[in-house]
């Protein structure tokens, strides 16, 4: 399927169930996918992001991945509060990127147009992309010092990981590039190469403990991944955020969307979302499987993150310590790219 077809399923669902609940304010696109030409190839391991807004002050919670006309959709809520003004849009850098073209899918109240045409015009300006880059640092900073060492394995490695992966989003920021989530490392590798700061890609490999692995060991994780994935799909009952993103509709993205990345060359790059979605996985075994499934699944997560150099709490405690101790670095080299793809 192309992406214009794709665009249009969405903009179906739209119409035909988002657009008749109350509160309903608009909807537009959002994610990887925003920067593809209608004739464009949509990749089996990609889905297609919509962002409802609508006027409730707590939006419902994310509907996640559905099919809707053949086509994966991912469906996030968000309150009109939170882009209410220009000001706010540029400076946070998950919102800003989706106003920098125009992905309006609805606007009934004229309000998403007026506020793209804003966000685009100074969207490149050098004081806007350093708020931004200042918005990913302060999350990494926030993320790594609220480690709860009294939490269980899963939760604990993914409030290591997702700060630590925000390192990719200060520089995918810097270089107006989109901060991709499943591919921020691919992608912060060619921000990276193309700005003529390649030199840093390794030390950002060594701060998530994947640079000496080798293919054939993210191939024999993936398949460890791929047998606990199936096994938490079919267990899950408890509802996470990330729900849908551990079900059948959603393995090509997380399994065979990995094994692309790895058979293309790529498999450091492919570790970051193996880890997350391993972590994920266990969080939902423990809610739901029986404790016997949960231990014979849990040495295959373990043997992943003890690759990473993570065999206990205090290493993630030094881990954590790694990455803030990085970030005067990593902001330095993020100047040096504003400084090359920024307007005055």
């Amino acid at each position: 399927m192309n992406v214009g077809l794709a665009r249009a399923a969405a903009a179906e669902w739209v119409k035909e169930h988002a657009s008749r609940a109350d509160g309903y304010c608009g909807a537009y696109f959002s994610g990887s996918t925003i920067i593809l030409a209608d004739d464009a190839e949509l990749p089996a391991s990609s889905d297609v992001d919509v962002v409802v807004v609508t006027e409730q002050a707590e939006p419902p919670i994310k509907l996640g991945k559905l099919f809707y006309r053949g086509t994966l959709l991912e469906i996030t809520y968000l309150s009109w509060n939170e882009i209410a003004s220009v000001e706010v849009v540029l400076t946070s850098y998950h919102l800003a990127g989706s106003f920098r073209t125009n992905t309006i899918i609805d606007d009934p109240t004229g309000h998403l147009r007026s506020l793209q045409a804003e966000v685009s015009r100074h969207f490149a300006e050098r004081d806007w992309v350093r708020r931004r880059c200042a918005n990913a640092r302060i999350k990494i900073e926030n993320g790594l010092r609220s480690i709860d060492a009294s939490a269980p394995l899963h939760d604990q490695v993914m409030s290591w990981l997702f700060p630590t992966g925000v390192t990719t989003h200060v520089l995918l920021v810097a270089a107006l590039r989109n901060p991709t989530v499943r591919l921020r490392y691919l992608a912060a590798r060619s921000a990276l190469t193309d700005y003529g700061h390649a030199d840093l890609y390794p030390e950002l490999l060594k701060l998530l403990g994947c640079d000496q692995l080798s293919p054939q060991r993210v191939e024999q994780h993936l398949g460890e991944l791929a047998r606990t994935f199936d096994a938490a799909a079919a267990a899950a009952r408890t509802p996470f955020f990330f729900s849908t993103d551990i079900t059948a509709a959603a393995r090509p993205i997380a399994i065979d969307g990995s094994r692309e990345l790895i058979q293309s060359g790529s498999h450091r790059e492919a570790v970051f979302w193996i880890v997350a979605t391993f972590a994920r996985c266990h969080k939902i075994l423990a809610a739901d499987a029986p404790p016997e499934l949960q231990r014979t699944l849990l040495p295959a997560f373990e043997a992943m993150i003890a690759d990473l150099g993570i065999t206990s709490a205090g290493d993630l405690t030094g881990r954590a310590e790694q990455v803030i101790r990085f970030l005067p670095v990593l902001w330095e080299t993020a100047e040096a790219i504003m400084a090359d793809s920024c307007q005055p």
